[in-house]
């Protein structure tokens, strides 16, 4: 299904949520999440904790 990429991001959110077997829905809504200015996504609790760390020095 590709009516997705159609949608604003608060409508493909609730798409995402109400669909959470659709993966390339939901990697599609992380590329936009990903995608904002000041957005960190991290994928470890490492990656956490260094940015964290990052965010204390500043």
């Amino acid at each position: 299904m590709n009516d997705y990429l159609s949608l604003s991001e608060a409508e493909l959110r609730k798409y995402v949520i109400g669909h959470p077997d659709d993966e390339d829905a939901f990697q599609h809504y992380m590329e936009i999440v990903r995608s904002k200015p000041g957005r960190v996504v991290v994928k470890t609790t490492e990656q956490l904790i260094e940015e964290i760390k990052k965010r204390m020095a500043s």
